[in-house]
């Protein structure tokens, strides 16, 4: 994760949507087009952990947790997941699509080219394909690539609030066969947590994802651990993500598989956490590290990954050419592109961010500042954003 190739006086050649050839300047074969730019070129970003399908920030969970409640108590007052969740049923599709429009626009501005999005507001069949047909959609118009998860299995809905097995049934024999025969999803993630769904639960939602053709992901060992991660490493998840109170075995087993820890340091300092995900102890026992935003309205109101690789940085120990590596290379494999994403080489997607910075470290060194100044998607240049993230 150290090793980050740094040209002076470069250049990039594009050809369509793919990049064809990267060195010095001098060395350049002709284009038949030139762009100046100056600053730093960075491969664009991917944010391989977001829940940006959602309604209104839950301002009151905020102030609450400003208060001294905790998760627990803020979701048994009615807030929390839930609250979203009747926000996301109460919502049309149209309102939807245009609030999660806004949102990409944001998250393209502070260069983040390749975007996970995943479901799990809804909670209910139409709900959670209401969701998924909306990043559909988006995926057809936005420069930025999107990639749609499904997430049903992000808390058990009130209505099944006595009957969790009767939920996991319907995630099982409903949702995730709807998912698939509609082409919805690339993966499927269960929120794995004391309280939420236990390993086992987990393990019968993903197999049966598995047998449907979906990727696998998980939320594991966030605030408790339940041994999310050493799950994940067994059935051969692209990622485990959260991470911050993964056991030493679970510690041991992504390290010894090919699923990507994705770290969420934002989240936890939202949530004003004192401790972080291990990421030193991953890092050297062999783990490969991604860092996302875990942009949602309740624990991550967060929109830049430059933001996030500063505090990988600052609260989780890595060093500057490690965070990047956490939101490029490793970032892609956490979403199975990393053949193809995540790199400024020959045949790697047209994906590139421009910050203006002189040293490439002031990437993730300066918070709350939004250093890109231009972005390409598939070759193209993107406009600048003249949306809310709201």
């Amino acid at each position: 994760m150290r090793d980050v190739e740094v040209l002076t006086d470069a250049a990039v050649l594009l050809d369509d949507a793919r990049i064809a050839w990267v060195g010095p300047r001098a060395e350049a074969p002709r284009a038949d087009q030139v762009t100046e730019v100056t600053g730093v070129i960075l491969p664009g970003m991917i944010d391989c952990h977001t829940h940006a399908v959602f309604g209104a920030p839950r301002l009151d969970d905020h102030q609450r947790r400003a208060l001294g409640e905790d998760y627990k108590a803020i979701a048994a007052a009615g807030g929390g997941i839930l609250q979203s969740v009747r926000d996301v049923r109460a919502r049309s599709e149209a309102d939807l699509e245009a609030l999660t429009r806004a949102r990409l626009a944001t998250l393209l501005a502070h260069g983040t080219t390749t975007i996970e999005l995943k479901s799990g507001y809804g909670l209910d069949l139409e709900a959670e394909l209401k969701q998924l047909r909306v990043i559909r959609r988006l995926a057809e118009t936005q420069a930025a690539t999107l990639v749609p998860t499904f997430l049903g299995a992000h808390e058990v809905p009130p209505e099944h609030r006595r009957d969790r097995a009767g939920y996991v049934r319907l995630v099982c024999e409903q949702m995730i066969p709807a998912v698939a025969e509609g082409k919805l999803a690339r993966c499927c993630d269960v929120f794995c947590e004391p309280g939420v769904f236990s390993p086992a639960e987990a393990r019968a939602i993903l197999a049966t994802a598995q047998r449907h053709g979906l990727a696998l992901k998980l939320h594991a060992d966030e605030l408790e651990g339940s041994g999310g991660a050493e799950l994940a490493a067994e059935l051969g998840a692209l990622s485990a993500d959260h991470l911050a109170a993964v056991s030493d075995g679970g510690v041991r087993a992504l390290a010894a598989s090919g699923t990507v820890a994705v770290l969420l340091p934002a989240t936890m300092i939202f949530l004003g956490k004192r401790s972080q995900a291990p990421a030193r102890r991953l890092i050297e026992a062999g783990a490969a590290v991604a860092l996302a935003t875990d942009f949602n309205p309740g624990t991550s109101p967060t929109v830049s990954l430059p933001l996030v690789m500063a505090l990988g940085v600052s609260q989780l120990g890595l060093r500057h050419a490690e965070a990047l590596t956490a939101v490029t290379v490793n970032a892609a494999a956490a979403l199975g592109l990393a053949g193809e994403r995540g790199q400024l080489a020959p045949g790697f997607a047209a994906d590139l961010v421009v910050a203006a910075v002189e040293d490439w470290r002031e990437v993730g060194y300066w918070i709350g500042a939004n250093v890109v100044s231009a972005v390409w998607t598939g070759g193209s240049a993107c406009p600048a954003p003249t949306v809310p993230v709201s």
